[in-house]
């Protein structure tokens, strides 16, 4: 198929994006600079009686004591987009990918909690929620007892341990638009409750997690497992009729530098920030009854393994970043459950993919770039097989917190999406994106 780069309005915003890098290395100035540095709540507070309010790295942060604060922080993430069509023609949009606000606070030296929001009205990235249109939904609501380094336990909607890509979430991976291969049950379905298995990665239940330095071999083991309330089924639709729950886990070892992450979180890059990581994990989920559809079902098991390397360069020459992750989902219903009106029609079969990065270590302008490059292969049992290359560049202003990106995709995985039935149909296409994010 020809690459036709008729649209206008794509190569107008291309020199718009290409221009607007090379205005931020004149127009900057020290105050701007300084900004991007954040701000230390120590010498940034206010006193209300006996409580600090003021902002800390731009979180609105109160504190009592040191087991005592609460802070608010937000984020947002957008695309434009153009797709190529039938005719070989792009058709552009604009689209938003996330807009989150966090809460996050202490009440104990024991006892935190945690309450994130998600725009599941104004995403692109999902349907709307079930039931009256809403603007913002609860995406994380989390009590959380954490002991020591050894053992934590959180319970409420959280994220379910399995990859090194659902923990990064959205905000803290290495490229803009990181999902390609298949879901886990959480992240396939689109509301919790009958018929439906969590969404954006997240399910009801309780997680432990710790970390242990074994001591007799050099670095660092991290693991966080739990029961989730999983794919739920009622009234005679659907292939849980027993409200079997889910079990998952992940395990990961850091051979080199640990990670430091809140909890049993993580990211897919560290910048160079954290020094050289090599990172390999473990991952699972199971479910009786968890896949296919009341007439046509079975269990669901899903193994995954993914590894991180990052080498930061000697002699300032910039960092390195490997990402590899190998899916295998076993979900043996019979292919008439593609038929059932109730069928939830897990993935079955095998996937991949690789990403390579290099940040360059000069700076150009307030950032540094960063070009990069994946491939991503994802063969069903049932279904044709689908693929995906991608390559782009990064332009880092401020690590996660302030990320500018543009991007060339060609292959079907978007055409196909999920659908893994036997007659699975879509054309490889060619995708541009030009997308940002920006959190505090």
């Amino acid at each position: 198929m020809k690459l036709s780069l008729k649209n206008k309005a794509l190569k107008g915003s291309a020199v718009v994006f290409s221009a607007a890098l090379l205005m931020s290395s004149v127009v900057l100035t020290d105050a701007r600079a300084d900004f991007l540095k954040g701000n230390d709540f120590e010498s940034n507070h206010v006193m209300f009686g006996q409580v600090k309010v003021g902002f800390d790295k731009f979180k609105f942060r109160m504190e009592y004591d040191e087991h005592r604060w609460l802070t608010l922080g937000a984020g947002y993430r957008g695309s434009g987009v153009w797709r190529e069509n039938a005719n070989g023609n792009f058709r552009d949009r604009y689209q938003t990918d996330n807009a989150r606000l966090y809460l996050n606070g202490q009440i104990h030296k024991y006892i935190k909690f945690e309450v994130n929001t998600e725009c599941f009205w104004c995403s692109a990235a999902s349907p709307q929620v079930s039931g009256p249109p809403v603007l913002y939904s609860i995406l994380d609501a989390i009590g959380k007892f954490e002991y020591n380094d050894q053992f934590n336990l959180w319970g409420g909607r959280m994220l379910v341990p399995t990859t090194r890509a659902e923990l990064s979430g959205p905000f803290y991976q290495a490229t803009h638009d990181p999902f390609k291969t298949p879901f886990f049950p959480s992240d396939f379905s689109t509301k919790f409750g009958a018929g439906g298995a969590g969404r954006y990665g997240r399910d009801n239940g309780g997680t432990f997690w710790g970390r242990i330095k074994p001591g007799f071999i050099p670095g660092e083991l991290q693991y966080a497992g739990g029961v989730y309330r999983g794919l739920s089924s009622k009234n005679g639709l659907g292939p849980n009729q027993d409200d079997d729950p889910k079990w998952a886990g992940r395990v990961v070892y850091n051979w080199l530098n640990p990670e430091h992450n809140p909890g049993y979180y993580n990211s897919s890059t560290y910048y160079g920030k954290a020094g050289d990581i090599f990172a390999t994990a473990f991952g699972f989920a199971y479910q009786d009854n968890g896949a296919g559809s009341r007439a046509n079902r079975s269990d669901f098991l899903g193994l995954t393994t993914d590894a991180l390397f990052e080498k930061v360069m000697p002699q300032n020459l910039g960092v390195f970043t490997t990402i590899f992750e190998y899916k295998h989902f076993y979900a043996d219903y019979d292919v008439a459950a593609f038929q059932d009106a109730d069928c939830f029609c897990m993935f079955d079969g095998q996937s991949w993919s690789i990403t390579g990065l290099y940040l360059l270590p000069w700076k150009v302008g307030i950032g540094q770039f960063q070009p990069y490059g994946r491939y991503t292969s994802v063969q069903p049992d049932n279904s044709s097989n689908r693929e995906e290359v991608e390559g782009g560049m990064n332009y880092i202003i401020d690590g996660f917190n302030a990320r500018l990106s543009a991007y060339y995709q060609y292959g079907d995985l978007a055409t196909k999406g999920l659908n893994y039935a036997p007659d699975a149909f879509g054309e490889k296409i060619h995708v541009i994106k030009m997308s940002f994010q920006i959190q505090i």
